[in-house]
């Protein structure tokens, strides 16, 4: 078995260049090969375990949803934060409870299950959407949105899903306990993420670890820490780990460059593993068996929920019809979706295959046809600007002790008043210096009569107090106005 599974990562992986050149989602295509390969396929795979399943799938999304907060950076915050949380959070209820009650008048589900299956597809998945907008250039209000909601609703819908199911029980009796637990859920987890990310940036920066790799070590057992303890009491461990990924993201700490490619390395393999997992749970042949349900809930969540959220949550900011039916579209399901599928069946609800087998239908239907034609709808509605230069290098300043100095990398554009002038005759500021120039995905060592060029990116060694002076510098203004195409390395 494990000969199988190793071969199915590697097709995987190679099959990710596939993925990117047809513009099919990746998740589509791994869970495709877990079907393939699964009980109902090949049968290489022997795997129908829901529990287990359910285990690693939580492993996982904790490494995953640490990762989006990681990496989701303060511009971003700041450019699009207010609409983004109204999507991640009233949206998610509103999505769930309009999908629930209009499958409830045209399906006939008895209303709690409708509910219960609007709140388990009601996120976006945060990695199909990076995927996706990874290589483009949209319109960067627009973009943002997306990316910071469906980075940060995932835990608001795994709160929904879980409280819902508790209702559905009778653990939980009233609206009033209802709404009790659900606060109570979102306020100790926003706690409990918040102080812990605000601590570990300092324990890392002061325990001066003597091997580099103690420091993957260490900011994985932060990342179970902030999900464990809040499981300890009884709250949301996904929206501890998410947020305490946020803060820790977002501070400055020593070996970060090589802790963020160690994290979104792991989040990579779990999500691959994740998606392979649910591929080779599923049975293709039961599949089909609620495809007219499955179809009805995707073309309302799709065409009628998902809009109705983002209108109402965007009504106080200032967004274009265009951009609104972009957001609309950009709701791509994912992984999450599919895993709360697995709780109705795992808490022993009735008809549990049943939810775990629609909300496939739907999620693959959202992958398949709204993440493959997003740049047709994006270059339709005028917001796709093309594609964003890949940098083939990558730079690091590595130290296991905090340093008085960063690495600056500029992307220099077309306008900017660089061009065409030569190193030894711009004003750097005091104790930096250009260390490299990628110029059409080559090196060049640069020197004093060096003449930089559009599209060149600068790599700037400089001491942390003269940032802001160099960023004015190279921005030509007097630091007030939004600075894009740059990014910091401790």
């Amino acid at each position: 078995m494990l000969f199988f599974f190793a071969v199915l990562l590697l097709i995987a992986t190679f099959s990710s260049k596939m993925s990117a050149r047809f513009g099919v989602p990746g998740l589509v295509i791994f869970l495709a090969l877990g079907m393939i390969f699964g009980s109902d396929g090949f049968k290489l795979i022997q795997f129908d375990d829901p529990v287990l399943a359910q285990q690693i799938a939580i492993a996982c999304m904790i490494i995953i949803l640490f990762e989006g907060g990681f990496s989701t950076k303060k511009e971003l915050l700041r450019l699009a934060f207010r609409p983004a949380f109204s999507l991640a959070t009233l949206g998610i209820m509103v999505t769930a409870v309009t999908l629930g009650l209009l499958s409830h008048l045209l399906i006939g589900l008895p209303r709690e299950s409708a509910i219960l299956i609007g709140a388990i597809v009601s996120s976006t998945d945060a990695a199909a959407v990076f995927a996706i907008f990874r290589n483009k250039r949209i319109e960067p209000k627009t973009a943002a949105t997306i990316e910071v909601e469906s980075a940060s609703n995932d835990p608001m819908a795994i709160i929904l899903t879980i409280t819902i199911i508790s209702f559905m029980q009778g653990e939980i009796t009233s609206w009033q306990l209802f709404l009790g637990q659900l606060l109570w859920q979102i306020l100790a987890g926003l706690s409990i993420g918040y102080l812990l990310g605000k601590t570990a940036p300092h324990l890392i920066n002061r325990i001066k670890l003597d091997s580099g790799g103690f420091y993957y070590v260490l900011i994985l057992s932060l990342c179970f820490l902030s999900y464990g303890l809040a499981d300890e009491l009884n709250t949301n461990g996904f929206l501890a780990v998410f947020i305490a990924g946020c803060y820790i993201g977002n501070a400055e700490f020593v070996y970060k460059q090589s802790i963020t490619r160690f994290i979104e390395g792991l989040s990579t393999f779990s999500q691959v593993v994740l998606f392979l997992m649910l591929g080779l749970l599923v049975f293709p042949s039961n599949l089909l068996q609620n495809w007219q349900h499955g179809i009805i809930i995707a073309v309302i969540l799709t065409f009628i929920a998902r809009p109705v959220a983002v209108f109402l949550c965007t009504i106080f900011w200032k967004y274009s019809l265009k951009e609104k039916l972009f957001i609309c579209w950009g709701g791509i399901k994912g992984a999450v979706p599919i895993v709360l599928a697995t709780y109705p069946y795992v808490e022993g609800l009735e008809g549990g295959s049943y939810y775990f087998n629609v909300v496939f239908f739907v999620v693959l239907l959202s992958a398949l046809i709204q993440g493959s034609s997003i740049d047709l709808v994006a270059k339709k509605l005028g917001l796709l600007a093309g594609s964003k230069t890949r940098n083939p290098f990558s730079f690091e300043l590595i130290a296991l002790q905090e340093t008085q100095s960063e690495l600056l990398e500029y992307s220099v554009d077309k306008g900017s008043w660089l061009v065409n002038h030569s190193l030894q005759d711009i004003p750097w500021p005091q104790d930096s210096l250009v260390t490299a120039i990628v110029r059409q995905e080559e090196i060049i060592t640069p020197r004093g009569d060096t003449v930089i060029k559009a599209q060149d990116l600068l790599f700037i060694l400089l001491k942390n107090d003269y940032q802001e002076e160099l960023l004015d510098l190279l921005d030509g203004t007097d630091g007030q106005n939004e600075r894009e195409g740059y990014s910091c390395q401790p």
